[in-house]
């Protein structure tokens, strides 16, 4: 088990903006915790940053609880950025953070929040996923931020959980770790650890921590602050629906969406939706103006899309992850649509 640090480390990881005139801090919230409460306040939450990690994921979770600290005049909440070599990372945005410590440094913690975004795999390596596993041997309550369940999946600390990333990577997520329940959803707070979508999705989730933690009455205080809409559930999902006017189209969607690796059948997608094949294909003409089956490809090619711009994955491996049997007919579809095959397209982007 890893120990902390002898001294505080003075950097951006704790709020010290505590107003001592705020109002008296709210009653305890006497709903059960899903997690273990801390042992004493302020609570510490260590949050390690891959490179290109999601900036507005990690300030999304912050500033809840910065928000929590001001307004209830004490330290609630302090917060330790960590990086693998100690080093500022950059984030997908371009802009970087300067860390508190390196991961080999890094004092226990009794949660820990991994960010990152675009490239889940990058920083990703065999000292990091050791590092992962000491942490969760330790006792401490791991959580994957926008992308960062990669890394934990990657270290097999998921098998059997369910957990939710960003709705673009749920596909590849899916594909690479079976044995994970992934769902599309706002956030998931489990026994076992927690994870959100990134994006705002960050801010439902330090808000539910600061209710369980705190109580209603701060939470609705913070959210107050944020100018935050509190209709979203955890259970709620991460976007818009394509067509919200019809919902057999909309399930039709989630199915192509559910199934990219292995396609279905667009018989079989008719049959689970109650329609006939005709009664698909006109489903999909009145809303979409295209068959069902170019609207699947087109789904299965973005899909490809954003793998060759993401991840280093083989040609191959894109093939088979978006349901192509072969790289030749991958390319063949890939070039019609976007007139360069995805070998070219790669070295371009």
């Amino acid at each position: 088990m890893l120990q902390p640090i002898a001294q505080p480390l003075q950097s951006v990881r704790r709020s010290r903006d505590a107003n001592p005139d705020a109002a008296p801090l709210p009653a305890i919230d006497p709903k059960p915790m899903r997690l273990q409460p801390p042992t004493s306040v302020p609570e510490r939450i260590g949050f390690l940053m891959l490179p290109r990690f999601a900036m507005v994921a990690f300030f999304s979770a912050v500033e809840p609880l910065r928000i929590a600290n001001r307004i209830s005049g004490r330290t609630l909440f302090e917060w330790d950025l960590i990086s693998a070599d100690g080093g500022p990372v950059t984030a997908s945005n371009g802009m970087t953070l300067d860390a508190s410590c390196a991961s080999a440094r890094a004092p226990a913690v009794p949660s820990l929040a991994v960010c990152a975004s675009f490239a889940p795999d990058a920083g990703i390596d065999d000292a990091l996923l050791d590092w992962l596993r000491e942490r969760a041997a330790s006792g401490c309550v791991l959580g994957g931020m926008d992308t960062g369940c990669f890394a934990l999946a990657a270290a097999g600390l998921l098998d059997d959980q369910t957990v939710t990333l960003h709705w673009e990577s749920l596909p590849e997520f899916r594909s690479r770790f079976p044995r994970v329940d992934a769902v599309e959803s706002i956030f998931e707070v489990t026994p076992e650890g927690f994870s959100c979508a990134g994006g705002s999705a960050a801010i439902d989730m330090s808000l539910d921590l600061i209710r369980r933690r705190h109580g209603d009455t701060l939470v609705k205080r913070v959210r107050d602050q944020l100018i935050h809409d509190p209709g979203r559930r955890p259970a709620s999902r991460q976007r818009d629906p394509d067509t919200p006017g019809d919902p057999t189209l909309q399930k039709a969607i989630e199915l192509m969406e559910a199934n990219l690796e292995t396609p279905l059948g667009i018989g079989e997608l008719a049959t689970r939706l109650g329609l006939s094949w005709r009664g698909l294909e006109r489903l999909f003409a009145r809303h979409t103006g295209i068959p069902p089956q170019r609207f699947y490809l087109d789904r299965r090619l973005d899909h490809a899309h954003r793998l060759l711009h993401e991840t280093r994955h083989s040609v191959m491996d894109i093939a088979l992850a978006c349901g192509f049997a072969s790289a030749s007919s991958f390319t063949r579809a890939f070039r019609r649509r976007l007139g360069l095959t995805p070998s070219e397209w790669r070295q371009r982007s």
